[in-house]
């Protein structure tokens, strides 16, 4: 009778090593799945830059075609030469009549009116006037005179730009008003293909378009525990070349450089970024500002805004951002960098050309 029991006892023991074993090795299975060493990748030459989006999950390489899928639909709506799109109609219909903005293209608006209202006309929606006139990164780029210039200053004003909240309208009160969201679209896209990625079970991946990267998740899944090395773009040599780095997860890194996009006209360079108070480029001692932030749509108006404000007005306005977990870190001509409070631990400087101004 002991014998049998024992047998039994024996067969249960194997039974339950068996599951798992079963268990474990289905696990290791669906992980071995879901994680990839080797990235899915794709790149696109759309919103006038190179988009790359990058999938460190097996099996999802079609994610990818949905990503950029998401970036052509906002990119065609929010890109003022695209005829027919929806701030061409809006420009089109300025003095005229408002004008009814598709549903996922509203918060943008809203977020455009808000930076517009908060930033101490720093950041203006409006500034379509003026930034038409120079065409800076788009054909037919110029110097245009200072009495165009003069004409178009009175039309840089968010004040007359009137929302419709219910009815999901917009409405230039007058004619010859122009928006342009250059200093805030490729944000809010880029927080529209990160929600692609998550609705389709992707937790860990890059999304880059130019100056705009939103890493999502951990640098190896697997694992868990890691955050991205994110670099900090040299504003003197060519892309890939950093000053330093971060250590992000979920996080935008927005850039806002003098690099970027930029007019040489009688051997001065005009920069793309406007000031919306003079209608001229900005010049000052900055050359780069970069935002990080859990969005980039956030970012991308606030690097806009920050730069407006010089290193130390703009150094003093981002370290209010501190509660809401937004950062920045301002480089200026003469190769220093400094950093909000909040950056103080990880911000890593590798570059020995450059120097910590604060």
């Amino acid at each position: 009778m002991k014998k049998k029991i024992w047998v039994f006892l024996v067969l249960i023991v194997l039974s339950l090593s068996a599951i798992f074993a079963y268990f474990y090795i289905s696990n290791k299975q669906k992980s071995a799945v879901q994680y990839a060493d080797v990235p899915y990748q794709k790149n696109e030459f759309l919103m006038g830059t190179i988009c790359t989006l990058t999938i460190y999950y097996k099996g999802k390489s079609a994610v990818l075609n949905k990503g950029m899928a998401t970036i052509r639909h906002f990119d065609k709506e929010a890109t003022l030469t695209e005829k027919g799109s929806v701030l061409d109609k809006i420009n089109a219909n300025a003095g005229i009549k408002p004008v009814k903005v598709p549903d996922d293209f509203w918060p943008l608006i809203e977020k455009a009116m808000y930076f517009s209202k908060n930033s101490d006309g720093s950041f203006d929606m409006a500034i379509g006037a003026v930034t038409n006139l120079w065409k800076i990164g788009l054909p037919g780029a110029r110097v245009p005179s200072d009495s165009e210039i003069k004409s178009a200053l009175p039309l840089l004003n968010y004040h007359d730009v009137i929302l419709n909240k219910k009815k999901h309208t917009l409405y230039l009160t007058r004619k010859g008003m122009r928006l342009d969201f250059g200093g805030i679209a490729k944000g809010y896209i880029a927080d529209q293909v990160k929600k692609t990625f998550l609705k389709n079970h992707v937790t860990s991946a890059i999304v880059s378009l130019g100056g705009n990267i939103y890493v999502i998740g951990k640098s190896h899944p697997t694992s868990g525990t890691r955050d991205w090395n994110v670099g900090i773009q040299n504003p003197n040599q060519s892309r890939g070349s950093s000053v330093g780095y971060v250590r992000e997860s979920d996080m935008s890194i927005v850039t806002a450089g003098t690099y970027e996009q930029y007019l040489i006209s009688h051997g001065h360079k005009y920069i793309y970024l406007m000031n919306p108070k003079t209608g001229y480029p900005y010049e000052n001692n900055l050359v780069s500002v970069t935002i990080i932030s859990k969005k980039s749509v956030d970012g991308d108006a606030l690097s806009n805004a920050a730069f407006d404000k010089g290193l130390k007005k703009g150094l003093k306005y981002m370290n209010k951002k501190n509660k809401q977990n937004i950062q920045a870190i301002f480089i200026t001509k003469d190769k220093k960098i400094y950093i909000t409070n909040g950056l103080k631990n990880n911000f890593k400087l590798t570059n020995h050309k450059f120097k910590m101004g604060n």
